[in-house]
């Protein structure tokens, strides 16, 4: 194994998305980011001040998530979440595509979209989750296309509430049709070490998981048995 803990733990958004998230364990994921040396936090608009103050000091970001998690929401509604997450120390966004619009080939409104989101950012990188389990490989690629030309900085798999998660394959398409520049995110039912290393190989330069500190203890586990 090529790779060392540090730069898997660099790739990874340490989340906590669950509606029922409490205030102690915010406080853990945030400890636990810095001690492992995590990338971010993946958090809830609602947690991101709390999670900024936590950090302070530290080089983990802290990531929010807007029109989580179906997409739903109106451009408006998605930019002035954004913009909030912004003002109160997000500098990452995950944003959800409007799935419906992208599978009726709706695609200057599935720009938009992301436009809208890209420009409340101000700069902050956004990162576009598809819900891969609803789409067709066609409806994958037109929709990296369209993240790439809306501005966007990733394409990402899932939010993890969907039937399906994140799978090989898509990654494998994703990284192909965005090129080696592009970020491609995997997120959704990656639990495990070997989970992760799949979804790497297959192109994923960043992970979202809430098993993070489980996954590289398994990787010290394995590296102390000499494997």
């Amino acid at each position: 194994m090529k790779m060392t803990k540090q730069q898997l733990a660099g790739m990874i958004d340490h989340s906590l998305l669950r509606p029922n998230a409490t205030r102690e364990e915010l406080k853990k994921l945030c400890l636990e980011a810095i001690e492992f040396g995590f990338k971010a936090v993946c958090v809830n608009p609602i947690h991101v001040p709390e999670a900024v103050q936590l950090l302070k000091g530290s080089k983990v970001l802290v990531c929010s998530v807007v029109g989580f998690p179906f997409g739903t929401h109106s451009h408006k509604t998605k930019a002035f979440e954004t913009g909030e997450v912004i003002r109160l120390g997000a500098q990452e966004i995950d944003m959800v595509i409007r799935v419906g619009a992208l599978k009726e080939n709706r695609d200057r409104e599935v720009v938009e979209d992301i436009q809208s989101v890209v420009q409340s950012a101000g700069g902050n990188p956004v990162k576009v989750i598809f819900e891969t389990c609803y789409l067709t490989a066609e409806e994958i690629i037109r929709g990296c296309k369209l993240s790439v030309e809306a501005g966007a900085a990733f394409v990402k798999t899932s939010t993890g509430f969907a039937e399906g998660g994140a799978r090989v394959e898509d990654i494998k398409l994703m990284r192909e049709v965005v090129g080696k520049d592009f970020g491609v995110k995997a997120a959704g039912g990656i639990r495990t070490l070997e989970d992760a290393l799949k979804m790497i190989k297959a192109g994923a330069n960043r992970l979202g998981t809430s098993s993070s500190v489980a996954i590289v203890q398994e990787f010290d586990q394995i590296k102390k048995g000499g494997r």
